[in-house]
């Protein structure tokens, strides 16, 4: 089968349909690139199932902590310019984050979770979240509960305030994480609907989301994973279904993507930085992603002494929700994610509405889809 050659994809719309017919998934949006072309682009169910409005080709969805992928890249193609150096610290970028401890946390530290500084600020309110001043100023502020470097400490939503600010701060515009997008990512690779802040004239296109887990009992508020994503603004659709939240530029779990640009996206990784003749990223950067971070096995307090399997930039690494060890990809909250296989050429995306916390393998209705679609290019399933 050529790259160009679509395929079929009449076992992933039947994994589909069978998630949705027993109730796991309301609209589900499946997009893939193979050899630096699209090959699959299906989508089923409902966007809001209030209104009996079905999902189309146009609708998109929130995809929290993918958003991390997005607002990484953002970052490297600041250092691809020269304009950032992993291994400086991070007050070299932003000063005031010096304050109380934190003046050797480096960018490195920052995009490998290692900066301490995990927890959102005490008091935030949706309202605050919005404003992109007030939590960099709290973040800058505070102690790390270890010294930068020394500990994993999964930074669950805080991450895309540092990311976002370094690559602001470095920036000779001053751009914001949003508009760097739109301007160094989005607009080169020809996507329209990639956005971390959205704008008002896309809001009737968001699926309406809705969590299978929301009767779950909450985890106990004294832990660093309740600290990290505090009930007031936690990654439910109560909270990032508002309209301010969605029009905020909340870099690390903000996204309102598209599942086809979000897959244009990974082919650009998937292709060693480059799509279409568009080089974003050099090729002997992207290979470097490819090596698990420092300590990578070090069990992270933030995620109940769970290792997180995180590359040296950023994106998580292999595990059994991609086809490989050295598979480049990120998972959202309710169970959105997106991959870039460099060694197979290959860069899926899953965007869906109805989140899930799957404590099992057998339990994530995304697996049968989406290793069926690994095996409708009959590529390799590794992991």
């Amino acid at each position: 089968m050529t790259a160009s050659t679509k395929i079929d994809d009449s076992a992933i719309r039947a994994a589909i349909r069978q998630a949705i017919d027993a109730g796991l998934e309301e609209a589900v949006h499946v997009v893939a690139y193979h050899e630096g072309r699209q090959v699959l682009n299906v989508w089923d169910g409902l966007a809001d199932p209030v209104r009996n409005k079905a999902a189309s080709e146009d609708t998109l969805y929130n995809v929290y902590s993918v958003t991390k992928a997005v607002a990484a890249t953002a970052l490297h193609i600041q250092a691809e310019k020269g304009l950032i150096d992993y291994d400086a610290p991070i007050a070299a970028y932003w000063p005031e984050f010096a304050q109380n401890g934190k003046a050797a946390a480096t960018v490195r530290h920052a995009l490998t979770h290692r900066a301490g500084v995990p927890l959102m600020p005490e008091g935030v309110t949706p309202e605050l979240m919005c404003d992109t001043g007030w939590m960099t100023s709290q973040i800058a502020a505070m102690e790390p509960l270890a010294p930068p470097g020394e500990k994993t400490l999964y930074q669950s939503m805080t991450f895309g305030w540092i990311i976002g600010e370094i690559v602001r701060r470095s920036d000779p515009s001053g751009r914001d994480l949003g508009t760097f997008v739109q301007d160094e990512i989005a607009k080169p690779l020809g996507l329209t609907d990639l956005w971390i802040g959205m704008p008002d004239a896309v809001a009737d296109r968001v699926a309406v989301m809705s969590n299978r887990n929301e009767n779950d009992p909450p985890p106990p508020a004294a832990t660093l994973y309740a600290k990290s994503m505090p009930y007031a603004v936690d990654l439910v659709p109560r909270v990032f279904g508002r309209p301010d939240v969605q029009r905020a530029c909340i870099a690390g779990v903000g996204g309102i993507f598209n599942a086809r640009d979000e897959a244009r996206f990974w082919a650009m990784l998937a292709e060693g930085g480059a799509l279409d003749g568009v080089r974003l990223l050099s090729e002997e950067r992207v290979r470097t992603f490819t090596a698990m971070r420092e300590n990578g096995d070090e069990p992270d307090p933030v995620m109940f002494g769970i290792p997180i399997p995180l590359s040296t930039g950023g994106y998580w690494l292999g595990g059994h929700r991609v086809p490989g060890p050295k598979v480049l990809w990120h998972p959202g909250a309710g169970g959105s994610l997106g991959w870039a296989d460099t060694e197979q050429r290959l860069a899926v995306a899953v965007c869906h509405n109805r989140m899930f916390n799957a404590q099992r393998p057998e339990d994530d209705p995304i697996l049968p889809i989406t290793r069926a679609v690994v095996a409708a290019l009959d590529l390799e399933w590794k992991a």
